[in-house]
């Protein structure tokens, strides 16, 4: 038995009728009368009592009608969600990010945009180490990640360049630094610098005011660089969008005069990605216009 007999069966189960059930199904009525003969063969049992002018369903045939409008549905359901996830329409989608494309809002309207049209694509969204996410999505353990660039990347992982940002100083209310009017890079000198993941905001800052930087501590997370920061542990380099964002005890955001360091939010990916759904983001990502 295929699913073409029960769609045959309850073609002329509607119309009592083989001529018009072949009729509406496109097929030729002997054709369909050999059809309806196999499956009554197949299920060893009688379906239709044959009558002059119409057929009518036998008890076994009344049984079958509702067991074979149920698989025909639940065939015509899971063909039609195969074909939606076949066309990335539907499916997962392992997505890993740092806490600036949070920050920045880019993480939140191209997922939210993403869902809008494909509402069947359920993202699993996690923070995830900055150094640790290429290596993820190289393996399979995430489909895409939100990072800060530049980073060097495995050969079979690519690269969308999203979001350019400049960055700022985050320092201690009791710094010194703060008395000033204007903060220059040559200030700077003599402080211990915070490592958020994404360094080469400090490094620029330090090539600019022409001095080796006292590296402190790496404690992962913007939150965390900037708590230390609050404790009186330095300062740190950190992306502009984080000034809106994070508000601590005893901690001053501040422009840097005559430096401008910028670094990039980008959204990393298998270079060679087949996942239907991933690959449609990935599309949709490549799309995006920062505001």
């Amino acid at each position: 038995m295929e699913i073409r007999h029960f769609r045959y069966f309850l073609a002329v189960a509607r119309h009592r009728h083989f001529t018009r059930a072949a009729e509406q199904l496109g097929i030729a009525p002997p054709t369909l009368t050999r059809q309806i003969q196999d499956l009554e063969s197949a299920l060893g049992t009688r379906l239709f009592v044959r009558e002059q002018r119409e057929v009518r369903l036998t008890d076994a045939g009344r049984a079958l009608q509702i067991e074979a409008e149920l698989a025909v549905r639940q065939f015509e359901t899971a063909q039609y969600n195969v074909q939606r996830a076949g066309r990335g329409e539907a499916g997962r989608i392992e997505l890993g990010y740092v806490a600036s494309a949070v920050f920045s809002g880019v993480l939140q309207r191209l997922v939210g945009e993403f869902r809008q049209r494909y509402a069947d694509v359920d993202f699993t969204l996690t923070e995830s180490p900055m150094p640790a996410l290429p290596k993820m999505i190289e393996e399979g353990r995430l489909d895409v990640g939100f990072i800060r660039s530049p980073m060097s990347l495995p050969e079979s992982v690519s690269a969308v360049k999203l979001l350019t940002e400049g960055f700022a100083l985050a320092l201690p209310a009791s710094s010194w630094l703060c008395k000033l009017k204007v903060i220059n890079a040559i200030h700077l000198q003599a402080e211990t610098f915070i490592l958020p993941e994404q360094i080469s905001g400090t490094l620029e800052v330090a090539a600019q005011g022409g001095f080796a930087p006292t590296l402190g501590p790496q404690p992962g997370g913007l939150v965390s660089v900037i708590a230390l920061v609050s404790l009186g542990q330095g300062v740190a380099v950190v992306p502009e969008s984080v000034v809106d964002h994070i508000t601590l005890p005893n901690v001053v955001f501040r422009r840097i005069e005559g430096c401008e360091p910028t670094s990039y939010l980008s959204l990393i990916h298998r270079r060679y990605e087949k996942a239907p759904a991933v690959t449609r983001f990935i599309e949709h990502v490549k799309a995006f216009r920062a505001p």
